[in-house]
């Protein structure tokens, strides 16, 4: 039996092997709207800030 998932981007069904290249994802066009929604930051994995100017250790 095959295992199948659902596409993050779209939801199509998706089967889970070699056959399907750009699992999880339905397609490439799926892969790349993910990959923007990353890069504008609509997508976020929880933590603490990151200060933007680390101290300067050199001193």
């Amino acid at each position: 039996m095959t295992t199948r998932v659902s596409c993050p981007t779209c939801g199509e069904s998706v089967e889970w092997s070699e056959r399907s290249p750009f699992r999880p994802f339905c397609s490439e066009r799926c892969k790349l709207i993910d990959l923007g929604a990353w890069v504008d930051e609509q997508h976020r994995i929880p933590g603490e800030p990151v200060p933007q100017d680390p101290p300067d250790h050199d001193h």
